[in-house]
């Protein structure tokens, strides 16, 4: 494919990951990002990833930070959106990209979780847009969810594909439109599980991570839970709903122990506590040791 010109909206965490991934399979990217002091920081972050992955860093160099969206825009074929879970921002945003962009370029979001069709309600070609929904590192992780819509066109979402997976990325087809995607819904599904059990006092978040670790978390990267479904029978599958299902948390909305852990400001490993307490030496080893298990991966892949 040849090298497409990509405007990304938002350098925060997934904004200027998303660029790096870009810029290194050789495509040129406007990145704007209206605060001074992070659009200012943009390239050297994008270096230091670089060489943390033992990686040529002049591949910052076809990144250019940009202070408007229009700036950014201007001459994009591809459009992300990345800025944070704000529905009413995101269609501002949308609303402008569509004003400044070609009328060619292809409109994606990176939410997380709002349903596309919300986002991108306001615009009046809703056939070029969609959402790309990457995970985080940007760089290292390969998934990118691809969500149509019911306007979304199939040609724009098979070139979206073809673009993703020309730089080397894993994107898959959502073909329906549900909040929180494919990943998202099912990593969620787990977690709020596993609260349940801690607020039922059946264990302690340690016991939680650990068992998941430990057990069918170690095969999880290798067999997802359908090929391991299969693996060990639909028959045994069935035999295990039909006891556990009924038994397991059915909670509409957010359980109360991650409400009360909001409302006294344990918000996790930025605040020193949430499930499990954290200190300095503890946090710095959790993301040294996500770090290098996904380096690893990596290794693994290119080698």
């Amino acid at each position: 494919m040849t090298h497409q010109r990509v405007g990304i909206i938002g350098a925060g965490l997934m904004g200027h990951g998303i660029a790096q991934a870009f810029a290194v399979a050789g495509h040129r990217v406007d990145i704007q990002e209206p605060d001074p002091a992070r659009r200012a920081g943009i390239l050297d972050h994008v270096r230091r990833n670089l060489q943390g992955l033992g990686m040529d860093g002049t591949a910052a160099d076809r990144i250019r930070p940009c202070d408007t969206l229009e700036d950014a825009v201007a001459h994009a074929d591809i459009v992300i959106e990345a800025v944070p879970e704000d529905l009413e921002l995101k269609q501002r945003i949308f609303a402008a990209v569509e004003a400044a962009a070609p009328p060619h370029a292809l409109l994606a979001s990176n939410t997380s979780v709002i349903p596309i069709t919300r986002i991108m309600e306001r615009l009046r070609d809703k056939t070029r847009a969609m959402g790309t929904h990457w995970w985080n590192p940007p760089y290292q992780i390969p998934l990118v969810e691809v969500i149509q819509t019911a306007d979304t066109a199939d040609a724009a979402v098979a070139a979206m594909i073809d673009l993703l997976t020309a730089i080397g990325k894993m994107p898959v087809h959502v073909r329906k439109d549900v909040p929180g995607f494919i990943g998202n819904r099912l990593q969620h599904a787990l977690w709020r599980e596993a609260i349940a059990l801690v607020q039922n006092g059946v264990c302690d978040a340690e016991t939680v991570d650990a068992v998941v670790k430990a057990s069918f978390g170690r095969r999880l990267a290798v067999l997802g839970p359908l090929e391991n479904a299969d693996l060990v029978g639909t028959d045994l599958t069935l035999a295990v709903h039909e006891h556990v299902l009924p038994d397991l948390d059915r909670t509409a909305g957010p359980l109360p122990l991650l409400r009360d852990l909001v409302a006294f400001g344990r918000l996790g490993m930025k605040s020193g506590a949430g499930f499990r307490t954290w200190n300095d030496a503890q946090r710095t080893e959790a993301h040294a040791r996500l770090a290098a298990h996904l380096r690893r991966l990596d290794d693994t892949e290119r080698g």
